[in-house]
């Protein structure tokens, strides 16, 4: 039978061990004396819930500059007629019995909660986002998740669009994919028979008419853009109408230009008229691929081990045809699944779509 042997300190004269001390103990050098003991909790930086919290504003124009939230949890609170900017990630965000106000919140990893509020404008990017005893807001939102009402009225939603140079390694410290976007997936908790507590923002809603570009000296120095081609966020239709009953779906596989080439690909197809429905960005198995390609799947099953697929849908007559000549134009050295044609496109999208919300628990 073997031994275990455990390295132990050796004893100080006596036979004692000498007492552990936390580092920063012991005499000062210059003065003999003994120095208060340092423990690790001491030498954190100290959090001041008043950096982190906006309450009781009036008539104010206030903000957060990039870097000076770093994925902290922040509150607003009791705020009437204000322009409120967090220029950073969060780790969540509520707001509280705000009225009148124009509120910019920056990616947030976790939720976002509007309790009590009226009469707000707002752009939101979170993971969560729910709204309980709320009236008339209308937010410019990218949701990882579907997003829920609760005892609310009066609530319009469009999709998230927005830039500053920041913004995106934002989303990135915040744990958010730029192409999950449930934006107009709302889920109404209470609803009244009859009546429809919520519905989307008209399709020529600009962002900069409902939350402005900040005023003051201080917030102007972020590089703000609410031109829709800018966006961070690809725009899509969500749930409006599509104008076309022929979709496509084109998948992209993970690699070092993933998202660029699918920010390429929506470039081109709107530029001639086709509308972005819906994007995913989500991991596949095997078995998920035989479900969605099908016929195609043992050709890309290889390349699902390197990460995340991203899948785009767009909507328009002729959509497949133009979709397939622009990869095969543009990405002629890389693999992308493209629907073969308009027959099957529908049963593509709808694959793909159902495997997507069932792995993201929608």
């Amino acid at each position: 039978m073997g031994c275990f042997f455990s390295r132990r300190r050796k004893p100080a004269q006596g036979g004692q061990l000498p007492p552990q001390q936390p580092a920063g103990a012991g005499q000062d050098a210059a003065t003999g004396e003994q120095k208060a003991p340092q423990y690790s909790w001491d030498l954190r930086a100290k959090i001041d819930p008043k950096d982190y919290t906006f309450s009781g504003l009036k008539n104010e124009t206030v903000g957060r500059l990039p870097g000076k939230v770093a994925g902290q949890q922040f509150v607003i609170q009791d705020c009437e007629n204000c322009q409120i900017y967090i220029f950073d990630h969060s780790a969540t965000i509520t707001i509280d019995d705000c009225i009148n106000c124009q509120i910019f919140l920056g990616p947030i990893k976790g939720s976002v909660f509007f309790r009590d509020c009226r009469d707000c404008k707002c752009v939101v990017a979170c993971q969560q986002f729910r709204t309980r005893d709320c009236r008339k807001l209308e937010v410019f939102l990218c949701c990882a998740t579907q997003p829920i009402i609760e005892s609310s009225t009066g609530m319009k939603f469009g999709c998230f669009q927005y830039y500053y140079p920041e913004l995106a390694l934002q989303f990135k410290d915040a744990g958010l994919s730029i192409f999950n976007n449930t934006w107009s997936n709302i889920h109404d908790f209470t609803p009244v028979s009859g009546e429809n507590n919520w519905g989307l923002l008209p399709e020529t809603a600009a962002v900069q008419d409902y939350v402005p570009l900040p005023s003051s000296e201080e917030l102007k120095a972020v590089r703000v853009s609410t031109d829709a081609t800018k966006s961070i966020i690809p725009i899509t239709r969500g749930r409006r109408q599509k104008n076309s009953d022929e979709s496509c779906l084109a998948v992209f596989f993970a690699g070092d230009y993933t998202t660029a080439n699918a920010r390429k690909l929506i470039d081109e197809m709107t530029s001639k008229g086709f509308q972005l429905v819906q994007t995913k960005e989500v991991l596949m198995k095997a078995e998920d691929a035989h479900r969605v390609f099908q016929q195609s799947a043992l050709e890309f099953i290889p390349l699902l081990e390197k990460g995340p697929v991203v899948a785009l849908e767009f909507n328009g007559d002729d959509a497949v045809e133009q979709c397939r000549s622009t990869v095969n134009e543009v990405f002629s050295g890389t693999k992308v699944f493209v629907s073969e044609s308009k027959a099957s496109a529908s049963q593509d999208v709808d694959n793909f779509y159902n495997f997507a919300d069932m792995q993201m628990g929608m």
